[in-house]
């Protein structure tokens, strides 16, 4: 299936400075993201996975909070883990992507996974 980027609806940009009027931080950036693992996928590598991404914390600039773990959903639609990561802007997201941890992480874990991610301001 070919990948399609699009930019953000303009919707966005103005549901974030509604949402700054009533006292939201917009500055701030939650990074989400599910995986579901492909086929062969070893549970030392799943929990390689889960103490990696872990481990980000503390490693990264900008990265303030870090959640992730096994889904308890019935409703997952296959993903099996998920997480979330709190960043101070959007320029320490942008910089996450590019840190040489993060493109470490990404090398060994990314022919594992099918991924899903969503970034929002909050």
């Amino acid at each position: 299936m070919e990948e399609f980027h699009r930019p953000p609806p303009k919707l966005a940009i103005k549901l974030s400075s509604d949402l700054a009027a009533v006292g939201y931080h917009t500055g701030m950036v939650v990074h989400t993201f599910a995986f579901r693992w492909k086929a062969g996928v070893r549970e030392d590598q799943k929990v390689r996975a889960l103490a990696e991404i872990r481990g980000l914390q503390g490693q990264i600039p900008g990265l303030l909070e870090t959640w992730v773990g096994v889904n308890v959903s019935s409703r997952s639609q296959g993903y099996e883990l998920g997480g979330v990561m709190k960043f101070s802007d959007r320029s320490a997201l942008d910089r996450y992507g590019a840190h040489p941890i993060h493109q470490q992480l990404l090398q060994w874990l990314m022919p594992l996974i099918d991924a899903l991610e969503i970034d929002f301001e909050a």
